[in-house]
Protein backbone atom coordinates (compact mmCIF):
# COMPACT_ATOMS: atom_id res chain seq x y z
CA UNK A 1 0.00 0.00 0.00
CA UNK A 2 1.05 3.76 -0.93
CA UNK A 3 1.87 5.68 2.38
CA UNK A 4 0.94 9.23 2.40
CA UNK A 5 3.16 11.75 1.92
CA UNK A 6 1.84 13.99 3.89
CA UNK A 7 0.08 14.62 8.00
CA UNK A 8 -2.83 16.61 8.20
CA UNK A 9 -0.55 19.82 9.47
CA UNK A 10 1.23 20.24 6.40
CA UNK A 11 -1.35 19.43 4.32
CA UNK A 12 -4.04 22.01 6.17
CA UNK A 13 -0.52 24.56 6.08
CA UNK A 14 -0.25 24.50 2.11
CA UNK A 15 -4.42 24.89 1.16
CA UNK A 16 -3.89 27.83 4.35
CA UNK A 17 -0.71 29.24 2.63
CA UNK A 18 -2.61 29.27 -0.95
CA UNK A 19 -5.90 30.34 0.37
CA UNK A 20 -5.25 32.59 3.14
CA UNK A 21 -1.79 33.84 2.99
CA UNK A 22 -0.94 34.77 -0.39
CA UNK A 23 -4.53 36.36 -0.47
CA UNK A 24 -4.18 40.40 -0.44
CA UNK A 25 -7.37 41.35 0.31
CA UNK A 26 -8.62 41.26 4.24
CA UNK A 27 -12.67 41.78 4.72
CA UNK A 28 -13.79 42.49 8.30
CA UNK A 29 -16.98 42.00 9.41
CA UNK A 30 -19.47 44.14 8.34
CA UNK A 31 -23.66 44.13 9.37
CA UNK A 32 -25.97 44.45 6.62
CA UNK A 33 -30.10 43.65 5.39
CA UNK A 34 -31.90 41.90 2.85
CA UNK A 35 -32.77 45.78 1.74
CA UNK A 36 -28.93 46.50 0.77
CA UNK A 37 -29.43 43.62 -2.11
CA UNK A 38 -29.79 44.69 -5.50
CA UNK A 39 -32.68 42.85 -7.19
CA UNK A 40 -31.63 39.45 -8.39
CA UNK A 41 -34.68 40.16 -11.24
CA UNK A 42 -31.85 43.12 -12.30
CA UNK A 43 -31.50 42.01 -16.19
CA UNK A 44 -27.74 40.70 -16.37
CA UNK A 45 -26.77 43.53 -18.94
CA UNK A 46 -27.45 46.01 -16.73
CA UNK A 47 -24.42 46.67 -14.57
CA UNK A 48 -24.02 47.53 -10.97
CA UNK A 49 -22.03 50.10 -9.57
CA UNK A 50 -20.27 49.34 -7.05
CA UNK A 51 -17.43 50.60 -4.45
CA UNK A 52 -15.16 48.14 -2.18
CA UNK A 53 -17.38 48.55 0.93
CA UNK A 54 -20.55 48.41 -0.94
CA UNK A 55 -19.19 45.19 -2.99
CA UNK A 56 -18.08 43.51 0.48
CA UNK A 57 -21.84 44.29 2.36
CA UNK A 58 -23.39 42.74 -0.92
CA UNK A 59 -21.24 39.46 -1.26
CA UNK A 60 -22.03 38.62 2.58
CA UNK A 61 -25.46 39.65 1.66
CA UNK A 62 -25.49 37.20 -1.49
CA UNK A 63 -23.75 34.34 1.27
CA UNK A 64 -26.38 34.86 4.17
CA UNK A 65 -29.44 34.60 1.26
CA UNK A 66 -27.78 31.94 -0.82
CA UNK A 67 -27.32 29.83 2.62
CA UNK A 68 -30.98 30.21 3.66
CA UNK A 69 -32.66 29.33 0.10
CA UNK A 70 -30.48 26.10 -0.43
CA UNK A 71 -30.98 24.76 2.89
CA UNK A 72 -33.18 22.47 2.26
CA UNK A 73 -31.12 20.97 -0.51
CA UNK A 74 -28.21 20.99 1.49
CA UNK A 75 -30.47 18.83 4.57
CA UNK A 76 -31.21 16.45 1.50
CA UNK A 77 -26.85 16.35 0.66
CA UNK A 78 -26.53 15.93 4.74
CA UNK A 79 -29.37 13.36 5.42
CA UNK A 80 -29.06 11.18 2.38
CA UNK A 81 -29.45 7.41 2.75
CA UNK A 82 -25.57 6.77 1.42
CA UNK A 83 -24.18 7.96 4.27
CA UNK A 84 -26.44 6.23 6.34
CA UNK A 85 -26.32 2.63 4.93
CA UNK A 86 -22.41 3.48 4.57
CA UNK A 87 -22.93 3.49 8.77
CA UNK A 88 -24.52 0.56 8.97
CA UNK A 89 -21.86 -0.98 6.60
CA UNK A 90 -24.06 -2.43 3.84
CA UNK A 91 -21.99 -0.66 0.50
CA UNK A 92 -19.94 -3.16 -1.18
CA UNK A 93 -16.15 -3.11 -1.66
CA UNK A 94 -16.91 -2.86 -5.35
CA UNK A 95 -19.30 0.17 -4.62
CA UNK A 96 -16.27 1.65 -2.62
CA UNK A 97 -14.00 1.03 -5.61
CA UNK A 98 -16.50 2.41 -8.07
CA UNK A 99 -16.47 5.71 -5.36
CA UNK A 100 -12.80 6.07 -5.80
CA UNK A 101 -13.30 5.65 -9.37
CA UNK A 102 -15.92 8.59 -9.62
CA UNK A 103 -13.64 10.82 -7.28
CA UNK A 104 -10.45 9.90 -9.42
CA UNK A 105 -12.35 11.57 -12.30
CA UNK A 106 -13.38 14.10 -10.36
CA UNK A 107 -10.55 15.58 -9.28
CA UNK A 108 -8.64 15.51 -12.39
CA UNK A 109 -11.32 17.63 -14.07
CA UNK A 110 -11.76 20.28 -10.91
CA UNK A 111 -7.60 20.62 -10.89
CA UNK A 112 -7.69 21.28 -14.39
CA UNK A 113 -10.65 24.12 -13.79
CA UNK A 114 -8.98 25.16 -10.73
CA UNK A 115 -5.56 25.77 -12.74
CA UNK A 116 -7.50 27.56 -15.56
CA UNK A 117 -9.42 29.74 -12.79
CA UNK A 118 -5.69 30.70 -11.94
CA UNK A 119 -4.65 31.69 -15.15
CA UNK A 120 -8.18 33.51 -16.17
CA UNK A 121 -8.00 35.43 -12.54
CA UNK A 122 -4.97 35.17 -11.35
CA UNK A 123 -3.90 38.81 -11.40
CA UNK A 124 -6.63 39.83 -8.76
CA UNK A 125 -5.60 39.59 -5.42
CA UNK A 126 -7.91 37.79 -3.36
CA UNK A 127 -8.78 35.84 -6.88
CA UNK A 128 -5.09 34.46 -6.82
CA UNK A 129 -4.65 33.17 -3.28
CA UNK A 130 -7.78 31.54 -3.55
CA UNK A 131 -7.42 29.87 -6.95
CA UNK A 132 -3.88 28.42 -6.36
CA UNK A 133 -4.69 27.11 -2.98
CA UNK A 134 -7.71 25.50 -4.33
CA UNK A 135 -4.98 24.09 -7.35
CA UNK A 136 -2.72 23.09 -4.38
CA UNK A 137 -5.28 21.03 -2.52
CA UNK A 138 -6.52 19.36 -5.70
CA UNK A 139 -2.92 18.10 -6.65
CA UNK A 140 -3.17 16.78 -2.60
CA UNK A 141 -6.24 15.50 -2.47
CA UNK A 142 -5.68 13.17 -5.58
CA UNK A 143 -1.88 11.91 -3.76
CA UNK A 144 -4.82 10.61 -0.78
CA UNK A 145 -7.28 9.37 -2.86
CA UNK A 146 -4.77 7.00 -4.19
CA UNK A 147 -4.14 5.94 -0.76
CA UNK A 148 -7.53 5.30 -0.75
CA UNK A 149 -7.61 3.18 -3.84
CA UNK A 150 -4.51 1.20 -2.35
CA UNK A 151 -6.31 0.01 0.55
CA UNK A 152 -9.22 -1.39 -1.59
CA UNK A 153 -6.76 -2.75 -3.38
CA UNK A 154 -6.89 -0.61 -6.72
CA UNK A 155 -4.30 0.89 -8.31
CA UNK A 156 -3.92 3.88 -10.35
CA UNK A 157 -4.72 2.08 -13.72
CA UNK A 158 -7.45 0.66 -12.32
CA UNK A 159 -9.31 4.25 -12.06
CA UNK A 160 -7.87 5.00 -15.18
CA UNK A 161 -9.64 2.47 -17.12
CA UNK A 162 -13.37 2.99 -14.60
CA UNK A 163 -16.04 4.17 -16.55
CA UNK A 164 -17.65 6.92 -14.53
CA UNK A 165 -21.69 7.49 -14.09
CA UNK A 166 -22.75 10.21 -16.11
CA UNK A 167 -24.66 11.75 -12.91
CA UNK A 168 -21.82 11.44 -10.88
CA UNK A 169 -20.03 13.63 -12.98
CA UNK A 170 -22.18 16.38 -13.54
CA UNK A 171 -20.77 18.25 -11.05
CA UNK A 172 -16.68 18.45 -12.36
CA UNK A 173 -18.44 19.74 -15.78
CA UNK A 174 -20.07 22.42 -14.34
CA UNK A 175 -17.63 23.45 -12.34
CA UNK A 176 -15.36 23.01 -16.08
CA UNK A 177 -18.35 25.19 -17.46
CA UNK A 178 -17.80 27.73 -14.68
CA UNK A 179 -14.21 28.14 -15.18
CA UNK A 180 -14.41 28.91 -19.12
CA UNK A 181 -17.08 31.07 -18.62
CA UNK A 182 -18.24 31.82 -15.21
CA UNK A 183 -17.08 35.24 -13.10
CA UNK A 184 -14.75 34.61 -10.30
CA UNK A 185 -18.01 35.41 -7.85
CA UNK A 186 -20.20 32.75 -9.56
CA UNK A 187 -17.24 30.47 -8.55
CA UNK A 188 -16.11 32.01 -5.24
CA UNK A 189 -20.13 31.71 -4.21
CA UNK A 190 -21.04 28.36 -5.35
CA UNK A 191 -18.18 26.62 -3.42
CA UNK A 192 -18.59 28.72 -0.31
CA UNK A 193 -21.78 27.37 -0.44
CA UNK A 194 -21.06 23.86 -1.59
CA UNK A 195 -17.52 22.71 0.14
CA UNK A 196 -18.85 23.28 4.06
CA UNK A 197 -21.79 20.42 3.17
CA UNK A 198 -18.97 18.18 1.35
CA UNK A 199 -16.62 18.25 4.30
CA UNK A 200 -19.42 17.06 6.62
CA UNK A 201 -20.25 14.27 3.89
CA UNK A 202 -16.15 13.04 4.16
CA UNK A 203 -15.82 13.73 7.98
CA UNK A 204 -18.96 11.04 8.32
CA UNK A 205 -17.50 8.67 5.95
CA UNK A 206 -14.22 8.47 7.14
CA UNK A 207 -15.78 7.46 10.05
CA UNK A 208 -17.58 4.49 8.90
CA UNK A 209 -15.13 3.14 6.99
CA UNK A 210 -12.93 2.71 10.13
CA UNK A 211 -15.89 1.46 12.21
CA UNK A 212 -17.30 -0.74 9.19
CA UNK A 213 -14.79 -1.65 7.07
CA UNK A 214 -11.52 -1.81 8.80
CA UNK A 215 -9.59 1.41 7.08
CA UNK A 216 -7.08 2.15 8.85
CA UNK A 217 -6.37 6.33 9.04
CA UNK A 218 -3.89 6.16 6.45
CA UNK A 219 -6.44 5.23 4.31
CA UNK A 220 -9.18 7.62 4.73
CA UNK A 221 -6.93 10.92 4.84
CA UNK A 222 -8.69 11.81 1.94
CA UNK A 223 -11.98 12.05 3.91
CA UNK A 224 -10.35 14.04 6.54
CA UNK A 225 -8.55 16.48 4.15
CA UNK A 226 -11.52 17.70 3.05
CA UNK A 227 -13.51 17.54 6.36
CA UNK A 228 -11.06 19.32 8.49
CA UNK A 229 -11.95 23.18 7.65
CA UNK A 230 -8.95 25.55 6.93
CA UNK A 231 -9.32 29.02 8.98
CA UNK A 232 -9.91 31.91 7.14
CA UNK A 233 -11.41 30.01 3.99
CA UNK A 234 -14.44 31.47 4.17
CA UNK A 235 -13.47 35.13 4.52
CA UNK A 236 -11.37 34.05 1.37
CA UNK A 237 -14.46 33.01 -0.70
CA UNK A 238 -16.32 36.18 0.20
CA UNK A 239 -13.41 38.57 -0.93
CA UNK A 240 -13.44 36.79 -4.10
CA UNK A 241 -17.31 37.14 -4.37
CA UNK A 242 -16.93 41.24 -3.41
CA UNK A 243 -13.76 41.19 -6.26
CA UNK A 244 -16.07 40.03 -8.73
CA UNK A 245 -18.63 42.21 -8.03
CA UNK A 246 -16.38 44.87 -8.18
CA UNK A 247 -15.63 43.67 -11.52
CA UNK A 248 -18.92 43.43 -12.66
CA UNK A 249 -20.30 39.92 -11.96
CA UNK A 250 -24.40 39.93 -11.49
CA UNK A 251 -26.02 38.82 -7.90
CA UNK A 252 -28.34 36.85 -9.87
CA UNK A 253 -25.19 34.61 -11.54
CA UNK A 254 -23.87 34.30 -8.64
CA UNK A 255 -26.53 32.73 -6.95
CA UNK A 256 -27.57 30.59 -9.74
CA UNK A 257 -23.80 29.12 -10.12
CA UNK A 258 -24.49 28.55 -6.16
CA UNK A 259 -28.17 27.14 -6.91
CA UNK A 260 -26.69 24.62 -9.93
CA UNK A 261 -23.76 23.57 -8.29
CA UNK A 262 -25.44 22.31 -5.09
CA UNK A 263 -28.14 20.74 -7.24
CA UNK A 264 -25.23 18.59 -8.63
CA UNK A 265 -23.71 17.40 -5.30
CA UNK A 266 -26.70 15.90 -4.62
CA UNK A 267 -26.51 13.90 -7.82
CA UNK A 268 -23.60 13.08 -7.06
CA UNK A 269 -24.61 11.33 -4.30
CA UNK A 270 -27.75 9.64 -5.39
CA UNK A 271 -25.40 8.38 -8.24
CA UNK A 272 -22.61 6.45 -5.79
CA UNK A 273 -25.44 5.55 -3.92
CA UNK A 274 -25.95 2.83 -6.31
CA UNK A 275 -24.27 -0.42 -6.57
CA UNK A 276 -21.97 -0.92 -9.17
Amino acid sequence: MRSSRYTATAIHALVLAGAILFSAVALADSETTRSSIPSVAMPASEKLVLDPDGAEILARALVAEMREELGGVEEEIRNHPYLEALERGEPSIENLRAFAGEQYNIIRSDLRSDALLVSRFGANPAARGYFQGLVAGEIIALDLLLDFAAALGLEEKDLEVYEPRSLAQVYPAYVATLAAYGSEADVGAAFHVNFAVFGEMTGRMSAALRSQYGLQPEDVAFFDFFATPVPGFDEAGVAVIAEGLLHGAHPRQIKRAARLLQAYELLFWNAVAEEP
